[in-house]
C-alpha cells in the first residue's frame, strides 16, 4: 500500500489483521524460522495482536508509558544532549578539520541512552549488546543464520533483564511493565519480553534515524534551514515535515487480509500479506500535490502516518518527538555553521528503516 488514502483505509479496516494466523503462507508453513523479517511476524506483543487481545495489551502497556512519565525524561534528555555535544566538540577539535560522524556522535547514543535509562538497561556492555541486536532486527542484509540467532538472543537478553528487575525493581519502565495489571489480567512472561522488544527496539532505531534524516534534510536544503534559524518557522515544523518527507520507518511488515477486502478498487484476497509503506504515503501527490516530493517546512498540510494510525498508533511518538525537539535546536545553537563534510552517505540496508550508515558533518561555531 503506497497511496495515502489506501494506507489510511488499510490501517483502519476491520478485516485487515496483524496476527499472522491470517496469513496463508504462515498457516501453510512456508515461512522459515530464519527469515530476515521473522521478528516482525513471529512475536508475542501488540504488533501481532488484534481487536480485544490488542486492546488488553495496549491498555497494560499504556499504564507504564504515560505522558507524565515521558515528560519526566526531558531534563535528562537535555543533559544527555549537552554531554554528547561536548564530546563531539572535543572529538572534532582533536580530529581532522572538525569533521565527525553525527550518527555515531549524537543520533545513536541519544536514544540508546534514553532507552537504556527508561528501561533500566545498565552498563555500556549491555547497551552495546542491545544496540547490536536491534541493528540486526532492522538489517535485511544479514544471513538467515544471523537472523535466527538474533531472534533468539533478543528474547534471552530481555528475559534476563526482566529477571533482574524482579529481584531488584526500580523506577524504570521494565519494572512498571512487570507490575502493570488490571483487575482481571496481566502481561504473561512471553508478552512482557516481546513488549520490551517492540518498545525498546522501535524507540531506539526510529529516533536515531529521524535525527539523521532531519539533519540531512536541513543541510541539503539551506533555504529551509534559514527559515527555522531566523524564527520564521519552528523546530516542530522541521520535525513534522521530516516525519512526512523522510520518516525513519518506510515500510512496516506485515498486515493480512482476514477475508477478501477491496482497498481503493483493488481486491486483496483472504490470506494475502500486505506491506504498508508509510514513506510512500508521506510523498503521495494525491495528498500533498505536485510538491509532495519536496522538503518544505512551510507547507500547511504536513499530514503523515509515520507513527501509524488507528489502534496501532505508536505509543512512543511523544518520546521520539521530544528527543528531536531537544537535540535539533541544541545542535545548531552549539554549531550554527554546521555543514556536510566530504564522504559517502550510504543508506542502511533495510526495507523497514530509512536512514544512513553515517552522516559526516563539519562542526562549525
Amino acid at each position: 500500500m503506497t497511496h495515502h488514502e489506501a494506507v489510511m483505509e488499510v490501517l483502519t479496516h476491520p478485516a485487515v489483521k496483524k496476527n499472522p494466523k491470517h496469513w496463508r503462507a504462515w498457516r501453510d508453513g512456508e515461512i522459515r524460522p530464519d527469515w530476515q523479517l521473522i521478528s516482525w511476524v513471529a512475536n508475542d506483543n501488540m504488533l501481532a495482536r488484534d481487536d480485544e487481545d490488542h486492546t488488553r495489551l495496549r491498555k497494560l502497556v499504556s499504564k507504564a508509558f504515560t505522558p507524565r512519565r515521558v515528560e519526566t525524561m526531558r531534563t535528562r534528555i537535555e543533559e544527555i544532549v549537552d554531554g554528547l555535544l561536548d564530546d563531539a566538540s572535543e572529538a572534532a577539535a582533536s580530529g581532522s578539520g572538525g569533521a565527525i560522524g553525527l550518527k555515531e556522535a549524537l543520533a545513536l547514543p541519544l536514544p540508546l541512552t534514553v532507552t537504556g535509562d527508561l528501561f533500566g538497561v545498565e552498563g555500556d556492555e549491555r547497551r552495546a549488546d542491545l544496540q547490536r541486536l536491534i541493528f540486526n532486527v532492522f538489517d535485511q542484509s544479514i544471513t538467515p543464520e544471523v537472523a535466527l540467532a538474533t531472534h533468539l538472543e533478543m528474547q534471552r537478553f530481555l528475559g534476563e533483564l526482566v529477571a533482574r528487575k524482579r529481584v531488584e525493581p526500580g523506577g524504570d519502565m521494565t519494572t512498571a511493565l512487570i507490575q502493570a495489571r488490571d483487575e482481571q489480567d496481566r502481561l504473561s512472561e512471553s508478552e512482557l519480553v516481546w513488549t520490551l522488544i517492540l518498545i525498546i527496539g522501535a524507540g531506539f532505531e526510529t529516533t536515531m534515524n529521524l535525527i539523521v534524516n532531519a539533519v540531512r534534510a536541513l543541510l541539503t536544503h539551506p533555504d529551509q534551514l534559514r527559515l527555522v534559524l531566523d524564527g520564521t518557522h519552528t523546530w516542530s515544523d522541521v520535525i513534522e515535515e521530516t516525519l512526512r518527507w523522510d520518516t525513519s520507518i518506510h515500510n512496516i511488515p506485515l498486515r493480512y487480509a482476514a477475508e477478501d477486502v477491496d482497498i481503493q478498487g483493488t481486491v486483496i484476497k483472504e490470506g494475502d500479506a500486505i506491506l504498508v509503506s508509510y514513506g510512500a504515503a508521506g510523498r503521495d501527490p494525491g495528498r500533498h500535490g505536485d510538491t509532495a516530493h519536496e522538503f518544505d517546512i512551510t507547507r500547511e498540510d504536513k499530514t503523515h502516518v509515520a507513527f501509524s494510525h488507528g489502534a496501532h498508533y505508536c505509543l512512543g511518538a511523544n518520546l521520539a518527538r521530544m528527543q528531536l525537539a531537544v537535540a535539533l535546536p541544541k545542535l545548531w545553537e552549539r554549531f550554527p555553521g554546521l555543514a556536510l563534510a566530504p564522504g559517502a552517505m550510504e543508506e542502511i540496508p533495510s526495507i523497514v528503516s530509512k536512514g544512513l550508515t553515517e552522516l559526516p558533518v563539519l562542526l562549525k561555531g
